[in-house]
């Protein structure tokens, strides 16, 4: 193998003359084969299982993968679901840009596409939520389309096989690796070589090479491979570099009346648009005023706090518990995106993890 001195910017593409034929040959050995979405040329299945795996453990996926193909079994049925639907799906399984991308790109499908998802990469990549290395993965499963990916697990196969200095996630690494996963692809083969290469870089970079601690014993590049040769797995591929995680704050209504709660529908955008989720507010006065707006008696009471921690903030919530007041006369909705909710059906609402949390506590205090 051919290594540069410098990776980082690729003045010479590293080789491995057999990668692909060594990857292949280990994945249809070793590499999964039981997932639900494998053993398939479906483009609609397989499409569905890429847009949740991004940033989303197998384990994780698993359980949603088959819920969203007992409701939306075609690519038809989704377009034509109400967004709520979709969005109460796929509650819990988080990066919710994700389903509102899922529901849109559906659509477009539908109406600019016939029903039937593009073959070409290029064509692909130009629908909502699906970028370069997703593209290539619904075309190569799908339609065998010999195309480069470059997700999270393949970075960091590559980072330490061929030495690649530098953070992936920077512009310069990343370019330089699409140009060395592309020298890699197999020259000749079947459609389900081609397969059976884009599975095994996803399979190696998930099990033998992860993130924790590689199997370089059972490896089959062990002999070849910068990392293990020169002891660096730890240090390959390189940490993003350190930033200050930012910290946000925000007040939680939770009003009661009996066992209901009400809830507000979330803007489409942001974080968690789309979901139904707890009344907001800026800070312990406006929180006051929002409860008696929506016609709290005046005692609001504290709850434990709880923080949740997105990519890039992390968010402390202060939620707070008050009693309907009938006598009041308030209105108990204020629009259509303001609903009574009973605790006991929380499975109907797409509900963000914490706020989940919340109302699981409180419909616990009151079994």
């Amino acid at each position: 193998m051919s290594v540069p001195a410098s990776t980082t910017v690729f003045p010479t593409i590293p080789t491995l003359s057999d990668f692909s034929v060594r990857l292949i040959a280990w994945q249809r050995e070793h590499g999964r084969h039981d997932l639900p979405w494998q053993n398939t040329r479906d483009p609609y299945r397989i499409w569905l299982s890429e847009i949740m795996l991004q940033q989303t453990q197998v384990s994780t996926v698993i359980p949603y993968y088959g819920r969203f193909l007992a409701r939306f079994p075609d690519v038809a049925a989704l377009a034509a679901a109400p967004a709520d639907d979709v969005m109460t799906l796929w509650a819990g399984l988080g990066y919710y840009t994700r389903a509102r991308n899922l529901h849109r790109c559906a659509q477009v499908v539908v109406e600019q596409h016939g029903g039937r998802f593009p073959e070409s990469v290029e064509a692909l990549a130009e629908l909502p939520g699906i970028g370069r290395s997703t593209a290539a993965a619904i075309a190569s499963f799908a339609f065998g389309a010999r195309a480069t990916i470059l997700d999270g697990n393949v970075k960091r196969v590559l980072a330490r096989v061929f030495g690649v200095e530098g953070f992936p996630g920077e512009k310069k690494v990343e370019n330089g690796m699409w140009l060395l996963a592309e020298s890699l692809l197999p020259v000749n083969g079947t459609d389900d070589d081609i397969s059976a290469y884009t599975q095994g870089l996803m399979d190696f970079g998930a099990t033998l090479c992860a993130r924790g601690k590689p199997d370089c014993v059972r490896c089959p590049f062990a002999v070849d491979c910068v990392a293990n040769v020169t002891g660096r797995q730890r240090e390959l591929p390189a940490a993003r570099p350190k930033k200050t995680v930012p910290t946000r704050r925000t007040w939680m209504l939770l009003l009661r009346d009996g066992d209901t709660v009400m809830l507000e529908k979330r803007p489409p955008s942001g974080i968690w648009g789309g979901l139904w989720s707890l009344p907001e507010a800026a800070d312990e006065a406006a929180l006051a005023q929002l409860a008696r707006d929506f016609g709290a008696t005046a005692d609001v009471s504290p709850l434990a706090p709880l923080t949740h921690v997105f990519t890039h903030f992390k968010l402390n919530i202060e939620p707070r518990i008050a009693e309907f007041d009938h006598s009041a006369k308030a209105v108990s909705a204020r629009d259509a995106d303001t609903v009574w909710m009973s605790l006991n059906e929380l499975d109907a609402y797409g509900v963000p993890a914490p706020v989940r949390k919340l109302l699981e506590g409180l419909q616990g205090s009151l079994i």
